[in-house]
């Protein structure tokens, strides 16, 4: 699942990004208002929001508002350092399903995101599919045709940033910020290597179409062509 951080402090962003990382959830990260709804924009298939109240550019309850006005189902998760009633009653109003107060107990935000998702959980949890490439996001599992295909963790965490992305050239930074780490600094050629790993187990047949193709100068894009 993605999950959309806003939020400035580098230290938290970090402190998310490795925890949601390894409890399995995509990332993705805004550092101010303007970047945030700007993300938001081209990309609503979030499937929840961690909203800082204080960030630049544009305030937390302004963004709220704002993605209110197009989306009232997705979860928004504000993160306030104010321990003031009257700040969350605002945050409330403006369409926050809930509130964690700064400093917070990384398993505590962990239990509210997935009792939010609980919440809004539809009865068929949706399938991601491409040609005859299909991926349960539920039970993390992937099927070309009617053969499943095995994959490692990273493996399969980099097909599902794929498709939950079809038709969008994502860079190698891109890639590494949201599959592995912000900071990480092993093999430099690490993406490579598993664009490789991914497209040899995605080719179940001699048949089956190339899905992953290389945009020279700018990255990669997931596309039926």
């Amino acid at each position: 699942m993605q999950i959309l951080i806003v939020e400035d402090e580098e230290k938290i962003v970090n402190l998310l990004r490795r925890g949601l990382l390894e409890e399995r959830y995509t990332v993705d990260i805004a550092r101010d208002g303007e970047e945030a709804l700007y993300k938001f924009e081209i990309n609503q298939e979030y499937d929840l929001i961690l909203l800082d109240l204080m960030i630049p550019k544009v305030n937390g309850i302004e963004v709220c508002k704002k993605i209110r006005k197009t989306n009232t189902s997705i979860p928004i998760l504000m993160l306030t350092a104010k321990d003031v009633v009257e700040d969350k009653i605002i945050g409330l109003d403006a369409g926050a399903d809930d509130y964690v107060t700064k400093p917070f107990s990384f398993s505590e935000l962990v239990a509210r995101i997935h009792a939010l998702l609980r919440r809004g959980k539809s009865a068929d949890p949706t399938i991601l599919s491409l040609d005859n490439l299909s991926l349960n996001p539920a039970t993390k599992t992937a099927k070309r045709g009617n053969k499943n295909i095995v994959l490692t963790t990273r493996e399969y965490e980099l097909l599902e940033y794929f498709m939950r992305n079809q038709k969008k050239v994502l860079t190698k930074t891109q890639i590494l910020e949201h599959v592995w780490d912000y900071n990480y600094e092993g093999l430099s050629n690490i993406v490579e290597t598993y664009v490789k790993y991914l497209r040899k187990k995605l080719r179940t047949t001699p048949k089956d179409k190339e899905l992953i193709h290389t945009r020279r100068g700018s990255g990669y894009i997931f596309i039926d062509e």
